[in-house]
């Protein structure tokens, strides 16, 4: 996507040179001959960063930067002046300006500012939101008190060897803080290796974990690692182990107890200094209590229990984590409204961070590049609020079908748009709309 730029410049020719210049650059410049003119342009969409004269029809170039940092704070901004007129590229730079470079100029010098300038701009950027918004190198923590208990618990587990597990609903972000707590840990410099182990029963999640030799079973041509081998000296990770089966669990804790195991059709026993994150949704107490979950198991695993806490919990949290999510979907300067703001903190978001960011994504995805995110697309979380206080949750055929329903009016019915978007076939679309119907 390329750069915009906003080149405020009264006189044509000049203009017409850095337009033509910038073009062929990979940016897409805006123009604008007054500060009238600038003035409608940034109120109107973002920009990367902004060229400025000083001395303009409609008054001094300086007073616009007081309006540019009203619309957009941190934006970059060159100033171009006289070469008699020293002082108020000075005056300029004081009030906020990022660089000044004196008349006559060149192109050349032009673009190696502009890049380094919007480049530093970035980095403060980025250290910003590092600084304010509990960005702690690839997690983010947040300010409320609840989610600061969950850092000074995943800190302590970063300083020792102890088994973890991680407890919270869907999409809270338990993946991440158990990479997190690898990478503080003294066991950063080895692997960090996860399985779900809802998605394998059985023998083959034992398969997975332990490894095979070659003949241990019909498929088995060549003797093959287990994550147990991958996972020595560095972390293993158990997600949703509340779902292994008993078999699995049994031969989990004589691992644990043993330090050994031994791969599927081996007779030689192996060893590996592993350290042991895992990870659920459940209730694991309640598991214990019906007999799905060895209790005995369990005291090895949870010797640290971690919560993190539902973002529903957390609102304050919200505007910081969408400034966080959105530098991370490579759109920090993307405009937030007031309105959208408050549909995003008044929704219960049952799908969590996960879900946040999906949505955000989506927006950026839709909306011009630059522009504000608009209203309109998040509207459906205001449905959605009231059919969930109304009704039951949606089951995944319903939100499927809702889905497809506003890339429809999104797309003003075009079909063949909203396949594209939803990278489904004309056809999907059809069947989805025939059984809609029925």
């Amino acid at each position: 996507m390329q750069p915009t730029i906003l080149l405020i410049e009264d006189d044509d020719s000049t203009r017409f040179g850095f337009v033509r210049y910038f073009s062929t650059e990979g940016y897409q410049v805006s123009e604008a001959s007054t500060l009238a003119e600038a003035a409608k342009a940034i109120a109107a969409r973002t920009f990367k960063a902004i060229i400025l004269d000083i001395n303009l029809p409609d008054g001094n170039g300086i007073d616009f930067i007081a309006i540019a940092r009203t619309h957009q704070p941190s934006i970059p901004i060159i100033v171009i002046t006289g070469s008699g007129d020293i002082p108020l590229a000075v005056e300029a730079m004081r009030r906020g300006a990022d660089n000044f470079l004196a008349k006559p100029v060149n192109n050349a010098a032009l673009a190696v500012c502009l890049h380094k300038t919007i480049e530093n701009s970035e980095r403060k950027q980025q250290l910003l939101v590092k600084k304010n918004h509990g960005w702690r190198d690839g997690f983010y923590f947040g300010e409320t008190v609840a989610m600061q208990e969950v850092l000074h618990l995943a800190q302590t587990s970063a300083s020792n060897n102890n088994p973890v597990m991680i407890t919270g609903e869907t999409g809270t972000g338990k993946g991440m803080l158990a990479r997190w707590i690898h990478r503080q840990s003294a066991r950063a410099p080895h692997e960090f290796v996860g399985i779900n182990c809802s998605g394998l029963k059985g023998e083959m999640l034992s398969r997975e974990l332990f490894g095979n030799v070659r003949g241990a079973y019909t498929s088995a041509n060549q003797d093959r690692k287990g994550l147990l081998d991958s996972a020595d000296q560095g972390t293993l990770y158990l997600d949703e182990i509340g779902d292994m089966e008993l078999a699995t669990q049994s031969q989990l804790l004589k691992v644990l107890e043993e330090k050994s195991y031994r791969r599927l059709g081996d007779v030689e026993l192996l060893k590996s200094n592993f350290r042991l994150i895992c990870a659920t949704h459940h209730d694991m107490e309640q598991l214990v209590e019906e007999g799905r979950f060895r209790q005995d198991l369990m005291y090895r695993i949870n010797l640290l229990c971690i919560t993190i806490p539902p973002l529903r919990e957390r609102t304050d949290d919200i505007p910081a984590l969408v400034s966080y999510l959105l530098h991370e979907l490579g759109s920090s300067d993307a405009v937030i409204t007031k309105d959208v703001m408050s549909i995003l903190m008044a929704y219960s978001w049952p799908g969590n961070i996960r879900e946040l960011k999906n949505v955000l994504e989506r927006a950026l995805l839709l909306s011009p590049r630059g522009s504000a995110l608009s209203y309109p697309f998040f509207t459906v979380l205001e449905s959605d609020q009231h059919q969930q206080k109304r009704h039951h949750p949606k089951t995944l055929q319903e939100m499927k079908e809702q889905h497809i329903k506003f890339a429809l009016k999104l797309f003003g019915n075009d079909v063949e748009k909203a396949a594209k978007h939803l990278s489904i076939s004309r056809s999907t679309i059809y069947r989805r709309l025939k059984q809609i119907e029925m």
